[in-house]
């Protein structure tokens, strides 16, 4: 079975990273295609193996590259192709259509109440992404809460599956000797207790809260892994706060593991998150959370991850400085690490693709 994954990018971030951590385990033959700039994650993936085939989009109306990426397919002779991100939704159900491809799936990793991949839901966005769901076969869920913000667009339950994001615990595993090099090459004392904060610097992530938190919070440092466009802005503010010597801008890295091995907790403040990702990752690390969104962890029973708890913006700063002064130990990756298994995640997404290839008159459906 041939794959083409399809993205919008290949930084380093939640999808992204999902993406590239699934590859080593599919059993099927895999390759990828960025519409955009590529990044951390992309080389990553080149160095594993993977082919990552760059379409040099140019902007969003940039429909050459819609033929670009209809050739690719058409040349490839993919089975499914499999997009992700909002513009590779759009543009690539439409090129699978123009290349015949048998099966068509995509999987929605970031539709909030408000935002889709940090741009504002307006009529024309929505309209866009509903008129290109129905050149599919099959849309993936990444937890019960996208299921069900999908059908309140409009999409019927049974072109909807859910399947949620994987994580590899070995992959995130605490090394305290990892975590003296990372501190030392991060220039954060040893004996610190860091904040983390890991995903894009957008504004929906809202991590100028953790900046603000740090002027309460005395010897303590704030790890900032990602990068974005409000870095200049989190920047700004942490030099006017006089905090800016204790705020660590990591930018973009392909070792995660390195940065949750380096932190003490991970704060999560965004109001808008369909999965959680980074926390489950920090969970498997054995880091405590504290979070204000992450269906990861509500959709399931109250005890799976005991380690993460839900903490308003206003109690933020209160618990972190509470933290600094107990310094909780490192704890075991809980249950919820273990029910998202990577290696079922792909299992479920190569069942589906068997499935879509299996039935008959596939090429006929909407």
């Amino acid at each position: 079975m041939k794959v083409l994954h399809v993205i919008t990018g290949l930084a380093a971030g939640g999808a992204e990273q999902q993406l590239r951590a699934q590859l080593p385990y599919m059993r099927a033959d895999c390759e990828v295609a960025v519409l955009t700039g590529s990044g951390v994650v992309a080389e990553a993936i080149e160095a594993s193996g993977v082919p990552v085939h760059r379409v040099d989009m140019r902007g969003n109306r940039d429909l050459r590259a819609l033929g670009r990426l209809a050739r690719l397919m058409r040349a490839g002779r993919y089975e499914v192709v499999h997009t992700h991100l909002y513009r590779a939704c759009v543009y690539g159900r439409l090129a699978a259509r123009l290349a015949n491809v048998p099966a068509i799936v995509a999987t929605e990793h970031s539709i909030g109440k408000e935002l889709i991949e940090g741009r504002r839901i307006t009529r024309p966005v929505r309209a866009l992404y509903l008129a290109s769901e129905l050149l599919g076969h099959v849309t993936v869920a990444v937890s019960p809460t996208v299921a069900d913000r999908l059908a309140t667009w409009g999409i019927p339950r049974s072109r909807i599956v859910v399947i949620a994001n994987g994580v590899d615990a070995r992959a995130f595993r605490y090394d305290p000797r990892l975590r003296e090099r990372t501190r030392d090459a991060l220039g954060l004392p040893r004996e610190a207790f860091v904040v983390g904060g890991v995903g894009r610097l957008e504004p929906g992530k809202r991590f100028d809260l953790l900046v603000e938190a740090m002027l309460g919070l005395d010897d303590t440092f704030l790890l900032l892994v990602g990068a974005g466009s409000r870095r200049l802005q989190l920047e700004n503010l942490a030099r006017a706060l006089g905090v800016d010597r204790r705020v660590i801008f990591a930018g973009e890295s392909p070792d995660t593991r390195a940065m949750l091995s380096a932190m003490d907790v991970l704060a999560a403040p965004s109001q808008e998150e369909t999965f959680g990702l980074a926390i489950v990752e920090a969970l498997a690390a054995g880091l405590p959370v504290l979070y204000d969104t992450c269906p990861a962890v509500d959709d399931l029973p109250r005890d799976a991850a005991p380690g993460a708890r839900r903490v308003t913006p206003g109690r933020l700063g209160a618990e972190l400085k509470e933290m600094a002064s107990t310094r909780p130990s490192r704890l075991t990756p809980p249950g919820a690490v273990r029910l998202y298994d990577i290696r079922h995640q792909v299992d479920q997404l190569e069942a589906l693709y068997r499935r879509l290839l299996g039935a008959p008159g596939n090429e006929e459906r909407r």
